[in-house]
């Protein structure tokens, strides 16, 4: 790839943005508003960019990827020339308001300006900008240099050519996008999580299993599936005819469960005991010393996967 990306914002995602656009041959310009985390960047790039080579997962020298990635003293110099631009400042409607008004002044008319929110819909940010349609949400997972996929979820207003461009930019550069038809707030991931984490927190509530049982069944049981096929892949599999046989069998067990599932209101003394059960096991100074070692596990698997077959 040889487009110039402009990347907003050069926090832990900003960061894994700039990171993936490097590594796939992009010029990546990368603005900050505050001075201290532009500064502070490049030596984080720097240990992210040489763990991805300890792997294997770059063929270039870290210093070769990471000269690919400049930082920029203003917002109309970092969106000069870009292709596209990611956006990672603020989870608020406001500031991706303000920010989105800058850009869509600021950047090239043919630029794609698209957000890294994990909640807002495009519509919320982008409704009376002039540059409307080339706005949308291009929602990654953390940290995307490593989980490649990217939910693309544009506003009734945004056009299929963006859309499509979009689509195409993040597909050479390595990601997996998937397209949201109609907009929905928490997008796709974020909504199935968030289905997983309330029951989880359900059965921890009223005493049903530990945190640390409860991470179990999913770190030794569901993820390893989940981690190379989806839900609607493994009930085809989990039944000697498929989808149709599956539901059969066990459709109406899941009816039942399904009642007796109640929303959760992450109560405030529940989620004290969760953390006090955390940091027994990992002090939160350890916190960033255990991500990075999350990261290079996940390294790992990404490694394995790239040697099998689809």
């Amino acid at each position: 790839m040889n487009e110039k990306i402009a990347v907003i914002g050069a926090g832990l995602i900003g960061r894994a943005w700039a990171i993936v656009f490097a590594r796939a041959g992009c010029s990546v310009a990368i603005y900050d508003a505050v001075p201290e985390a532009l500064s502070a960047c490049t030596k984080l790039l720097h240990d992210n960019i040489s763990d991805l080579a300890r792997h294997g997962l770059i063929t270039e020298t870290p210093e070769v990827v990471l000269a690919r990635i400049k930082p920029a003293k203003t917002l109309a110099e970092a969106l000069k020339g870009a292709a596209l631009v990611q956006e990672n400042v603020k989870e608020t409607v406001e500031v991706k308001r303000q920010i989105f008004a800058e850009m869509d002044k600021l950047a090239e008319p043919g630029a794609i300006l698209t957000s890294s929110t994990s909640w807002i819909p495009t519509s919320e940010f982008s409704e009376h900008l002039p540059g409307r349609h080339r706005i949308l949400v291009a929602h990654p997972v953390n940290p995307p240099y490593l989980v490649p996929l990217v939910e693309l979820a544009p506003a009734p207003w945004t056009s299929e050519e963006t859309v499509k461009r979009a689509h195409d930019i993040y597909t050479r550069a390595g990601q997996s996008p998937v397209l949201l038809k109609k907009e929905i707030t928490g997008f796709l991931l974020n909504r199935i999580q968030g289905a997983v984490l309330n029951e989880a927190l359900n059965l921890y509530e009223n005493g049903y299993a530990s945190s640390e049982d409860l991470d179990k069944v999913l770190k030794d049981g569901l993820g390893l599936r989940w981690s190379f096929m989806g839900p609607f892949e493994t009930i085809d599999l989990n039944a000697p005819e498929g989808v149709i046989d599956y539901a059969k069998r066990y459709g109406h067990t899941y009816r039942d469960v399904a009642k007796t599932q109640l929303p959760n209101e992450w109560d405030a003394a529940t989620l004290k005991q969760i953390e006090d059960e955390r940091r027994k096991v990992l002090k939160a100074d350890q916190l960033e010393e255990r991500s990075r070692w999350r990261d290079n596990r996940l390294m790992g698997l990404v490694v394995h996967k790239r040697k099998q077959a689809v």
